[in-house]
This record gives structure tokens, sequence and C-alpha cells, in this order.
């Protein structure tokens, strides 16, 4: 993945959700934006989005002195647990509670408030339970569950992090060790160890930091105990777009549970804008 010029309005959008959920307007946020997507401008256009975003999105949090988007993960992270119990109904009554599970997971990354300012959850759960996914390597993924004495699984966004509970306490039912890696500070809505401790997860599995602050995973800004981590791990499983962006060139297995939600990776993808994914990169 590299940065596309179709990407580039996508950033000021970004810009101004932020500055929006910060409060922030007319001269002052016009002159933020600016400076922030100056930052753009000195990245590596020939790496992935997430790259230039982390960039970007830093210089946001120091202009603004705070995380804009602080309230809105909390709101969200009430509003997934909120849903959680029923969810946890319809996987244990379900044939197959693994992909079940596996399809929340995928169901719960709408809540991603860097590219959406409006969320329809309980209507992509429908869609994801009730509609094919459009690439499905399931067969795959179970083989590499029933292998894997440990999983990695990367968080990605607050709220979600509740519908990735619902896999996590599958695999851990399927007598698997599960590492769960949230971000180690705020960037855009990603989930943090705190988010992670609001939605139950610390009693699930083991919860660490990757030691970065990058949007996605990119490898070489995280810690060495998490690229450690990262390279021992039995089974790794991605949640997200923006892992998928930072980590789809990876040597290792992994696999990716997201929702193709821009146009750039979803005509790298050659997938209708929206799809929903379980893939492998080696399947």
């Amino acid at each position: 993945m590299r940065v596309h010029q179709e990407c580039l309005p996508c950033f000021r959008r970004q810009c101004l959700i932020a500055l929006d959920l910060g409060g922030i307007n007319g001269g002052e946020g016009a002159r933020m934006v600016e400076e922030a997507l100056g930052e753009i401008r000195e990245a590596d256009l020939a790496k992935s989005p997430a790259h230039a975003t982390t960039r970007m999105h830093r210089a946001l949090r120091r202009l603004m002195g705070r995380d804009p988007f602080r309230e809105v993960k909390g709101r969200y992270n009430e509003k997934a647990l909120a849903l959680y119990g029923g969810l946890r109904e319809r996987v244990a009554g379900s044939g197959d509670p693994l992909h079940t599970a596996a399809r929340l997971a995928i169901a719960g990354n709408v809540i991603d408030f860097g590219i959406y300012t409006s969320i329809d959850v309980e209507g992509t759960v429908g869609r994801a339970l009730g509609e094919p996914l459009a690439v499905d390597h399931t067969g795959a993924f179970r083989r590499a569950v029933e292998r894997a004495g440990d999983v990695l699984y990367l968080l990605d966004n607050a709220g979600e992090a509740a519908f990735d509970r619902l896999l996590i306490e599958e695999l851990r039912a399927l007598g698997k060790e599960v590492t769960a890696v949230a971000k180690a500070s705020p960037v855009i809505n990603d989930c943090t160890a705190e988010d992670a401790r609001q939605v139950g997860l610390e009693g699930v599995c083991r919860v660490v930091d990757n030691g970065s602050d990058s949007v996605g995973t990119i490898l070489e800004t995280t810690s060495p105990a998490f690229r450690e981590l990262f390279a021992r791990a039995g089974l790794v499983i991605s949640k997200g777009q923006g892992n998928f962006e930072t980590l789809l060139e990876e040597e290792r297995e992994v696999f990716f549970l997201f929702q193709s939600k821009c146009a750039v990776v979803s005509r790298v993808l050659g997938l209708p804008q929206g799809s929903m994914l379980l893939a492998g990169n080696r399947s």
C-alpha cells in the first residue's frame, strides 16, 4: 500500500473530523488544518497512508493540546458494551461459535470515527451475520487456530474492542493463550489499554500495548517487546484497515478481519467499498 491522490481529500477530512470533535473552528481551525496537512508534505508518500496520517494526527494532538477523540471513544465503549450481552447469546446459540464471533468482530470494525461521522452498528451486525463475506478464508483461519498454541490479537478501534472480546472468548474456550494489543497512547479512536479495560478485555486475556502511537501497526515504531511477540506468536489476528495497510506485506502469516472503508483500499482489493473480509495473507 502507498499513498494515492484520492487519499489527500480523505486526509483533510480526517483533520476536520478531529477539529469538530475538539470543538475548534474558524481561523484557529484553519491554521491547524494547514499545519497538520503540512506534515503530509513531509511524509514519504511511497509508504502506506497510515505513515502519513500518523504524522498528521500527532500534529493535531500537539496543536490542540488534547485527544479530541477521547469523549467519543468513551461513548462507543459504553454503547458496544450495552450490545455485548445480546451478541454473546447469539454466538453461544449459533451452530459455529468461532465463525459467528469472527463475523461479529468484523462488524465491529464499522466503529471508526477517523473515517465516519455517523455509524449504524446494529445494521452492520445484521449485514455481517446475514450476508456472505467478500473474502472468506474461514477454513484456513480455523486450521491456523487449531495449530496455534497462542494468539496475538491486534486491536483496532475503541468500542470495536467489545466485539473483539467475543472472538477472544471463543479462542480462549478453545484453549488458546491470547494477548490483545492496544496502542501505547491515543491516536484517532484507536483502542488504548484504558479502552480495553472499559470493555472488559483485561478479565478475558492478557492486554499489552505496542509501544507506539502510529496509525495501524508500523513495526519500526513499535517496542522491541512487541516486535518479539509479533515474530514468535503462533497466530496473528489483525483488526482494521490501518493494520491491513501496514502489515499486508509482512512475511509471516497474518489473518486480517476488517471492512474496506475507502475507495483506494477497495480498488487495491478489487472489491466494492464496504466489503467485509476474513483474509489470510497466505491463503
